[in-house]
């Protein structure tokens, strides 16, 4: 069970980017002259399927199956079981280099994902690996990537509001296309702040499901601890825009911290053995 404080902070975000979500879906039917009853469904329905369709293969495109044999079968098993405890069918499971030990999840209930780095399975004693990936089943169980890839939508569509906003505003020349694409950058940042902060909260979610499913806290806790220590002077190969979906984003920049798609991994370790 996840605290009070944590669910009301998911469901006031939840609020604003549905609030920013309906604002952009009026204005846009409003310049465009149609009913926004058309303009709501599509925002909400299309655009996030076709994301979702084309984020699922970008980040699976370079792993391979994982086999259900040697070293791999145990891994099968771990998660056959996880899978029926936590209530969804198994995922398919994946393994791929990634420069750093990690992992990500991507689908949905039914249609889920796995994937596993190489390096995470050289690092990790059997129950820091079976802590990640009930991590990571949770994530599928929680509907956790739809909610992002929604989100990320809604940061699509405030931005094209922004762009055409700007640019039937004013005469069209070069200033004011420049202009038009810096309003549609900015307007896209500030929904993703709110987007990221929901993506920071299902990490908790998903480490305190993992907890309750594994009987303990501590596995995950280890297996964070070496997965930062593991990551450090190594440089990921996992794309940028798969950093919200991997349970560890090892990029400390100051970019990355203003816009985080992760809560600290000591806070994270701290209430996992709290």
């Amino acid at each position: 069970m996840t605290d009070f404080g944590l669910k009301v902070r998911m469901v006031v975000v939840g609020a604003i980017l549905f609030a920013f979500y309906v604002g952009a879906a009026t204005v846009l039917a409003l310049m465009f002259g149609v009913d926004p009853l058309l303009i709501l469904p599509a925002g909400i329905i299309i655009l996030p399927a076709f994301q979702y369709k084309l984020g699922k293969w970008l980040a699976t495109r370079k792993a391979e199956e994982m086999p259900d044999e040697g070293q791999y079968r145990e891994v099968h098993q771990m998660t056959e079981s996880l899978s029926r405890d936590m209530g969804v069918k198994k995922p398919k499971l994946m393994v791929m280099e990634m420069g750093v030990p990690n992992a990500f999840a991507v689908g949905r209930k039914g249609a889920g994902v796995v994937c596993v780095s190489t390096e995470l399975m050289q690092l990790l004693e059997r129950d820091e690996l079976e802590g990640v990936i009930a991590h990571e089943i949770a994530h599928i169980k929680n509907r956790d990537v739809i909610t992002m890839v929604v989100g990320q939508s809604i940061g699509m569509m405030v931005g094209y509001v922004a762009y055409f906003a700007v640019l039937m505003g004013g005469e069209r020349n070069i200033g004011t296309y420049i202009l038009a694409m810096v309003a549609s950058t900015l307007a896209n940042m500030l929904v993703m702040v709110f987007v990221l902060a929901i993506s920071r909260y299902r990490e908790y979610v998903a480490d305190d499901d993992a907890r309750q499913y594994i009987g303990s806290g501590d596995p995950l806790a280890r297996a964070l601890e070496k997965i930062s220590s593991g990551s450090q002077g190594r440089e990921s190969q996992v794309e940028d825009s798969m950093n919200a979906l991997c349970i560890f984003n090892s990029d400390k920049s100051l970019m990355a911290q203003l816009f985080a798609t992760h809560p600290p991994t000591e806070k994270r370790i701290e209430k996992l053995r709290s």
